[in-house]
């Protein structure tokens, strides 16, 4: 278990943090707090939004990169990041997909849908992996880099007793192998660089407001809560070689 302990981080400064999916619920909270943190000299964010108003006063610190996340999109800006003097200190991904208007989970297996399968497949596994192959040039280069990758708790498998949620809870079992996968590859080819998969509880965004109905109210998070337990778990760990699968208050979650 890893104590989350604001006073305990250790002091660092220089080098930049690059946060994808920005204009969610949690990346807009990561984004704010890196922002706010004099330790980081520059912070880019990337989003399909246009940058909001209410950071112009941030100036030249913040970077505002708008993407498709098509793996056309993906390599040029990792591309330019790569041609920059930037240092990347933290990278984490924030973008996925649970429902939309015309995707919602699988209560039952017969509601499966190939369309919804590939579709959510798409956002929570192939998606991040994607920046991680776009990045692993510049991230070689790094002294002491920490991405973290939005998972989920339903993704394990041996922590699966309840069912159902069949695209969610299987694109996020892949994404896990998929990281895990790159980990054994990063200790190799970029060894001072440490992945974190982050389960980051119920939090109270867009993804899971549908489905809050019967969560108890000390255990539906706001997202600044989140990104404080996030930001502040990222200090703490270590590269290792090796992925670690965690929840929001620092304790592993079983494969």
């Amino acid at each position: 278990m890893i104590t989350v302990d604001v006073e305990s981080v250790p002091a660092q400064s220089g080098g930049a943090a690059l946060v994808i999916g920005a204009s969610g619920g949690i990346g807009a909270a990561v984004l704010r707090h890196y922002l706010s943190d004099n330790r980081f000299e520059q912070v880019v964010a990337v989003s399909r939004s246009a940058r909001p108003r209410d950071l112009s006063p941030y100036g030249d610190k913040l970077n505002w990169m708008r993407s498709d996340y098509g793996e056309a999109s993906i390599a040029e800006m990792c591309q330019n990041l790569a041609a920059s003097t930037i240092d990347l200190r933290r990278v984490v991904i924030c973008n996925g997909i649970l429902h939309k208007e015309d995707l919602q989970p699988e209560k039952a297996i017969e509601k499966l849908r190939s369309r919804a399968l590939l579709e959510v497949f798409e956002s929570n596994a192939v998606g991040p992996l994607l920046w991680l192959s776009a990045l692993a040039g510049q991230l070689r280069r790094s002294t002491d880099c920490i991405v973290a990758v939005l998972s989920a708790r339903v993704g394990s498998i041996g922590d699966n007793r309840l069912g159902g949620w069949y695209s969610y809870r299987a694109s996020k079992a892949a994404l896990n192998m998929l990281l895990k996968t790159a980990a054994i590859e990063y200790a190799r080819r970029a060894p001072r660089v440490k992945l974190v998969a982050f389960h980051p509880g119920t939090t109270d965004t867009a993804l899971s407001r549908p489905f809050q109905r019967n969560v108890p109210e000390e255990k539906l998070f706001a997202p600044e809560f989140v990104a404080l337990r996030l930001v502040t778990l990222l200090d703490q760990v270590k590269a290792d070689g090796e992925l670690s699968f965690l929840d929001w208050d620092g304790k592993p979650i079983p494969w």
